[in-house]
């Protein structure tokens, strides 16, 4: 019998998945919540895992299914032919995961040791909107630091296109386009020229080793596949990996400001996940920070993060010189959708 924390872990999992448009993790989800495992390693860890196994700390169910799926892509035998593009029973499907929790216990094993990576390409979509909006209100060059960056795929926002309605931001031979279900006015058209990128996170992933580029695509979903093309993409046109680093430790020495240029910090769903204190003192840094911005070294902060609100996550941007905060609108977690709800900017 599975332990009763780690099947309210699966059931959840299951439920976010449905809500999020994937029926195969749901139903995988579901079986790992109910039947019982096969004695064995992987197992005895899982159920004996230590401290809270759900998506708000441990990662439990999308660290097994990314090492699942990260098999599958590999070409696994025993898996490819009960995952999506094919459609077999649970009972085949359970069997397939069964003989894989055993006959690939190492690799399993080794895998769910990091919590999951989930650089998610859609959210771009709301960096390249908040940062539009940005350039309206301080038509300077960008310098962008990203915290939690993963693999540091959204930190190209600027060389993807957002196809809006009437309407398509980004360069002419964009990497990739975006196409997120939009609602409210379009945000301003003019595009933003970033001149300096970088990004931090505690594990980051080096997107151009085929290590990096498998688990990036591993914690995608298997019955996602426009999702496994967009970042394929985004891997392709990716950058340098991110620094590897405590993202305040990281950040602090760059708020220092440079002249003529405008400081863009941005996160999605990654803030949440920094304990307390960390963000405390990030809070206090950042604000002090920017009690030195002027109009000609303007400081933003784009958060894309859960709050207490049903549907999707707050996008806000708070803004210095004048330290305001604006709502920009709301944004699905994978960014399927966006409902932009930012004022007109007014210039400075």
């Amino acid at each position: 019998m599975t332990p009763a924390r780690i099947r309210e872990a699966f059931v959840t999992q299951a439920a976010h998945c449905a809500a999020l448009g994937s029926p195969f993790m749901e139903r995988l989800c579901g079986l790992l919540a109910v039947r019982d495992w096969p004695k064995g390693e992987i197992r005895d860890r899982i159920f004996d895992w230590r401290g809270d196994p759900s998506n708000r700390a441990g990662a439990v169910p999308l660290r097994l299914a990314g090492a699942l799926h990260a098999l599958k892509l590999a070409g696994d035998p025993v898996l490819t032919p009960a995952y999506p593009p094919y459609h077999v029973s649970d009972d085949a499907l359970w069997d397939a995961v069964c003989a894989s929790l055993v006959g690939q216990a190492t690799f399993i094993d080794d895998f769910i040791d990091s919590p999951p990576q989930t650089n998610e390409v859609r959210r771009a979509a709301a960096i390249i909107a908040a940062a539009h909006y940005l350039h309206a209100l301080h038509p300077l060059p960008l310098r962008v630091s990203e915290l939690g960056a993963s693999g540091g795929l959204n930190l190209m926002f600027d060389r993807f296109a957002l196809a809006l309605p009437e309407a398509i931001l980004g360069p002419l031979d964009p990497a990739l386009t975006l196409t997120p279900d939009w609602s409210g006015a379009l945000p301003p058209l003019d595009a933003p020229q970033v001149v300096a990128r970088a990004g931090v996170d505690l594990r980051p992933v080096d997107p151009h080793t085929g290590a990096g580029s498998a688990r990036l695509q591993a914690y995608l979903w298997a019955d996602q596949p426009d999702r496994l093309t967009l970042t394929q993409a985004a891997i392709a046109a990716a950058g340098p990996a991110p620094a590897q680093a405590d993202a305040i430790d990281w950040l602090a020495p760059r708020l220092t400001h440079v002249p003529g240029q405008t400081h863009l910090i941005y996160h999605t769903i990654a803030w949440q996940y920094f304990p307390t204190p960390v963000q405390d003192r990030g809070r206090a840094l950042i604000a002090a920070a920017g009690a030195l911005a002027t109009q000609q070294n303007p400081l933003a902060w784009v958060a894309m993060e859960a709050d207490t609100n049903a549907g999707g996550a707050a996008l806000t941007l708070r803004l210095w010189p004048g330290d305001l905060t604006i709502t920009l609108g709301r944004v699905d977690f994978h960014g399927r959708w966006i409902d932009w709800t930012a004022p007109v900017p007014v210039l400075p």
